[in-house]
């Protein structure tokens, strides 16, 4: 048995064609009708006109004024009557006396027959016209009076017959159906057109499929918590989703504002802008750390680009603490290799009878060891900031870096406001730290400075920390006595790809490395807070951050 088939309805552009054409036609039908109207009324009233004049005419005639005195007016009058129809076109003209007895007619064989139609008015001395069915049939007719100057003597009567202006509207009906048709050929080709340019910008759907494909359109748009614009071909937004105003921190009515005037960083301006598609770009905003993915489209007359945008902020963040971990257990792993190497000095010495010797050399060891914690727990009462300076400590100590704690480092526990994330807080400090160590340990490493000044080589690499509240604020200073900072790059030290790194150019753009400081001034502002960076005056580079310890509503919503 044959499945019954399942009728599709019609696309919107069938539709629109179905209807448009039938309007197109309805439009000139109604307007051949009015002309086909408006012409007989025109005709008919060029046809009174006509007779009006010519009745006029042949009544003020002095001929006909003459004839009328004869004994037989018939013999004068109908040869002029005829000259008179001929030459004014009209159907007939019928010269006739007071009672209405003609003297004139086109059929001659109706002289002498009384006139079919009214006089009356004629004979009051004044000119009229009318629609009377008469020997000729129907017609448009005018009578005249013919006066001697005191009296009426004669009326005088021409008329066009309703056949004849039929005729004459035929033949303009016939210029008016061909006017029609070529309107109708023309709006129904403009029609086609229209409605296949229309057909293929909606790819044959009907309105059904257009509504239900809009409705998704919306819910995914807002769905969707990537980030995703789509540019046009002059770089103005044409369409952006809620994920993309929240990565971009846009507010406001966007649509149609160029991409510059958004007030976005340079770097992820350009990466808007490009013709080249760009690939998992990582690019700073204030507030968060975005991968960017551009894709150029172009389709028929249309061109533009399409923006996918992914927040990274939190897996950097969990990158930076999964670095954090991973150094503290290499810090372990370098400490437990030092331990066994001291346990074997150790053995060695109470072997070769040494015992007194290894006495000192384990206690020695064990007030190095603890020195610093015990500087550490006694300044810093904070448990994340002690754990993260006691953890740095070991790195820097693995390589070949002192960290020192300030004489007037001292924050107690509980001075932290609720509001200031303890996370936020291992990103500056843990950064900064781990920016310092480096330059210290590259200037350690290398003879001539990064940026060409000489280094002591009798001079051992150190990191200094400062930590404490002072008039309502958090300062965490964080000074090393590397190479500094170049004058001319200072601008440049919180952007993305600016590294410290030895053997990395400065400002380059390196995968993995110089988020660091961008992640510091990112967190301070989130936090309401400032990022400074100066030059130490034995050399070197400090980085000061204040983050204000009274945390607005706004900073803890």
């Amino acid at each position: 048995m044959r499945k019954p088939r399942i009728r599709r309805p019609h696309s919107l552009a069938g539709r629109l064609f179905a209807m448009q054409t039938v309007l197109v036609a309805a439009v000139v039908a109604g307007c051949a009708a009015f002309g086909y109207a408006s012409d007989r009324g025109q005709a008919e009233d060029s046809a009174r006109r006509e007779v009006t004049a010519a009745a006029a005419a042949a009544a003020a005639s002095p001929a006909v004024r003459d004839a009328v005195r004869a004994a037989d007016p018939a013999v004068a009058l109908q040869p002029y009557a005829e000259r008179v129809r001929h030459d004014t076109g009209v159907d007939f003209v019928t010269i006739m006396d007071r009672d209405g007895t003609r003297w004139t007619h086109p059929d001659p064989d109706r002289i002498g027959e009384r006139f079919l139609g009214h006089t009356a008015p004629a004979l009051g001395g004044r000119i009229f016209s009318e629609t009377y069915t008469g020997t000729l049939g129907p017609s448009v007719r005018a009578v005249a009076p013919v006066t001697d100057g005191q009296r009426v003597i004669a009326l005088v009567s021409a008329g066009i017959t309703v056949d004849a202006i039929s005729a004459d509207v035929s033949r303009r009906l016939v210029g008016l159906l061909g006017v029609a048709l070529g309107a109708l050929a023309l709006g129904g080709a403009g029609t086609y057109v229209l409605n296949a340019r229309l057909r293929r910008h909606t790819h044959g759907m009907n309105a059904t499929e257009l509504s239900r494909m809009h409705d998704y359109h919306e819910a995914a748009l807002h769905a969707v918590r990537e980030g995703l614009l789509m540019l046009d071909g002059q770089r103005r937004i044409a369409l952006i989703n809620d994920g993309g105003r929240e990565l971009l921190g846009l507010d406001g009515e966007v649509i149609g504002r160029r991409v510059t005037a958004l007030g976005l960083p340079p770097a992820l301006t350009d990466a808007l802008l490009s013709a080249e598609p760009r690939l998992d770009e990582l690019h700073l905003t204030d507030d968060r750390i975005v991968v960017v993915n551009t894709s150029p489209v172009s389709g028929g007359e249309r061109s533009g680009t399409v923006v996918t945008l992914r927040d990274h902020t939190e897996l950097q963040a969990l990158s930076g603490e999964l670095d954090s971990v991973r150094g503290f257990a290499e810090a372990l792993r370098s400490q437990a290799h030092e331990a066994a190497n001291r346990l074997h000095a150790v053995v060695s010495l109470i072997e070769l009878g040494r015992a007194d010797e290894a006495v000192d050399f384990v206690t020695s060891e064990l007030e190095l060891a603890q020195a610093l914690t015990d500087q550490v727990v006694a300044a810093v009462a904070e448990p994340v900031l002690a754990a993260l300076l006691l953890g740095k400590a070991a790195q820097a100590n693995e390589h070949g870096v002192e960290l020192v704690l300030a004489p007037d480092t001292r924050i107690d526990d509980g001075l932290l406001p609720a509001g200031l994330p303890a996370r936020d807080l291992v990103t500056i400090l843990g950064n900064l730290l781990d920016n310092a160590v480096d330059a210290a340990a590259g200037a350690l490493r290398s003879e001539t400075a990064p940026y060409g000044a000489a280094e002591d080589p009798g001079r051992r690499p150190r990191v200094t920390v400062t930590l404490r509240a002072e008039a309502g604020e958090l300062l965490m200073r964080v000074a090393d006595n590397g190479p500094g900072v170049a004058p001319e790059a200072v601008d440049e030290v919180f952007r993305r790809g600016w590294t410290t790194k030895a053997g990395q150019t400065q400002g380059a753009a390196v995968h993995g490395r110089g988020l660091g400081l961008a992640l510091v001034r990112q967190a301070a502002r989130r936090n309401r807070g400032t990022v400074a960076v100066a030059e130490v005056p034995d050399g070197g580079a400090e980085f000061t951050v204040r983050l204000p310890l009274r945390v607005r509503e706004e900073v803890r919503s």
